[in-house]
């Protein structure tokens, strides 16, 4: 800045002399304008190096001297109380008892404890019964059951089997005469098997892992008193080959969690001689059936793993009367809301079910040894919800349409018979189901559970599907109080059962579509039963049969007892 000024001002002292056109400037002035002579300095200029040392300190080391102590304080001893981790287990298992109307109960289970390798046990059980019930022939019953099984595990695969034994007795008893002879009405059941099976379990998931078993059993009834007819009565011999293939791999594509049933069942039913007839109406029978199934089912996720969907499908070859193709949809599809608190759910499923005398007689241990076979076809399709309420509770409501070809349903028969025994009518039945239920439990104490059905029949060739109830209701529950009385309770309730008959004087007797049939009238069974331990070993129990002591019929001509009562000790040893 200081430039630009001196800049300015000679600018504006010297601009009048520029301005001037002629003569000279002279300028007088009294200002000393000489300069003064230069001095030359010769001496060098040089570094002077200056250092300030610190003054050393010396302090003198201080002895201090302490006098240390110690005191051990003494440790009481700890008291030790060694628990086991896991309960102790008994080898054996043995229950004995008896009651009203000359009842007997024993059994005896005696197996293996704990072992990582061995599993092996034996299982025996009596029941019987020795009164009879007011007003109807003799009603005695009794049945026996045996089984022994094993099972080895390896660290890759594991085998094992099983031999089983089945013995009952039985009387036709649904008709009013105390009097009848015993042995006329007698039946007994006898059926005696095996199965074996390997199983496979890698644990690599992308392992293809499978069991196969093999199922043997022989079930016949009674044999006629008389040599000459000891081929007149049922037998059946059933051959089962099962097997299930499972692949899963963690990825969710289609194909990776894969699982196939392949199951071949043949039956042999024989009664009496084929091609030959005991009397004008009583003819042999001679049924071979021979089921091939294969079920494949895939399962994948969406949406965070809430949705599930299930797809697979059953193709059946039936060898029987005919050769016949079958081919059943399985689907489902299900949605998780809430952390799995409601699952919505809804699906279709079909199969064939092989038809076989034991099942039948299972089913109704009065029927007749002289009926034909035939495979039931089923078609299925449900929606629902179910879910958790809570910790505690429970609950599963649906709807079910299902339409079954060839289903079996039971009807007094008159022609082998005088109406003390059963036979089968095969039906084609549409079933609409809507069924509820909820279970409560509090840990071990407390666990209550009430199911309810009604259902809907529509028989094809039949007005209604005989025996069979329109309305179900069960309740069960039990009550463990510190583990040393234990109550238990269960109620049947089952209404809107008809019976074929054909005798129309029959007191109550209905007719539809030229059909005669009298309703049941309500099935209501009511149980209780009560459990002291007195020891881990030893308990006293007792058993309360039908409190409510309705003499309701089960099938159609075959009341129950009353009332009954069963009291007796179970033991570990």
């Amino acid at each position: 800045m200081n430039k630009y000024i001196v800049i300015f001002l000679s600018i504006v002292c010297f601009f009048p002399a520029f301005g001037q056109k002629t003569g000279d400037v002279e300028v007088v002035t009294d200002s000393d304008r000489s300069i003064s002579l230069a001095t030359r300095i010769y001496s060098r200029p040089k570094m002077i190096d200056t250092s300030i040392t610190s003054p050393v300190v010396d302090y003198p080391l201080l002895v201090l001297q302490e006098e240390i102590s110690f005191e051990v304080d003494g440790i009481e001893p700890a008291n030790i109380r060694h628990r086991p981790q896991l309960p102790q287990l008994y080898n054996g298992y043995a229950k004995i008892g008896g009651g009203s109307r000359l009842m007997g109960l024993g059994e005896v289970y005696y197996n293996s404890v704990r072992s990582r390798k061995y599993n092996w046990g034996i299982h025996a059980k009596h029941h019987s019964e020795w009164g009879q019930i007011s007003d109807y022939a003799p009603s005695q019953y009794d049945n026996t059951s045996a089984k022994v099984f094993g099972k080895i595990e390896e660290r890759r695969f594991s085998y094992g089997g099983a031999f089983d034994y089945q013995n009952q007795g039985l009387h036709y008893y649904g008709f009013n005469n105390p009097d009848a002879d015993r042995d006329s009405i007698r039946q007994r059941y006898q059926s005696i098997g095996f199965n074996a099976f390997f199983d496979s379990h890698k644990k690599d998931s992308a392992m293809l892992n499978y069991r196969v078993g093999l199922e043997y059993d022989n079930f016949m009834d009674r044999k006629p008193e008389e040599d000459s007819l000891k081929l007149w009565r049922g037998r059946e011999n059933f051959v089962g080959v099962k097997t299930t293939w499972q692949y899963n791999m963690s990825s969710n594509v289609l194909l990776s969690n894969l699982r196939a049933d392949f199951d071949i069942s043949y039956n042999d039913y024989r009664y009496g001689i084929g091609d030959s007839s005991l009397t004008a109406l009583d003819t042999g029978i001679v049924s071979k059936n021979t089921v091939i199934q294969l079920r494949p089912v895939t399962s994948f996720y969406g949406l965070n793993e809430k949705l599930q969907f299930k797809v697979g499908g059953e193709f059946a070859l039936d060898f029987h009367d005919k050769t016949r193709a079958s081919l059943y949809p399985i689907a489902e599809a299900r949605y998780s809301l809430f952390n799995d608190m409601f699952i919505p759910y809804a699906g279709i499923e079909g199969g064939l079910k092989q038809q076989r005398f034991e099942l039948l007689a299972n089913e109704n241990e009065f029927i007749g040894s002289n009926n034909q076979l035939k495979n039931e076809s089923r078609y299925e399709f449900y929606f629902g919800i179910k879910g958790t309420l809570s910790s505690r509770i429970s609950f599963n409501a649906n709807v079910a349409f299902a339409n079954l070809r060839n289903h079996a349903l039971f009807v007094n028969d008159t022609i082998y018979s005088s109406g003390n025994q059963f036979r089968v009518e095969y039906d084609t039945v549409s079933m609409t189901t809507i069924s509820a239920s909820i279970s409560y439990q509090h840990n071990e104490k407390l666990k209550v559970d009430v199911i309810g059905k009604f259902n809907s029949y529509e028989a094809k060739n039949n007005p209604y599907a005989w025996n069979k109830p329109q309305l179900e209701l069960i309740t069960r529950g039990s009550y463990n109080i510190a583990d040393k009385l234990i109550a238990k309770v269960d109620f049947s309730l089952e209404t809107g059962r008809r019976a074929r008959v054909f005798d129309p004087t029959i007191e109550g007797v209905e007719m539809e579509d030229g059909i005669h049939f009298k309703k049941l009238g309500v099935l209501a069974d009511a149980n209780l039963g009560v459990e002291f331990r007195y020891t881990k070993r030893l308990s006293i129990f007792a058993n309360f049969n039908n409190v409510a002591a309705q003499s309701y019929q089960r099938w159609f001509g075959y009341p129950v007892n009353a009332f009954q009562f069963m009291a007796g000790l179970t033991f570990r040893f």
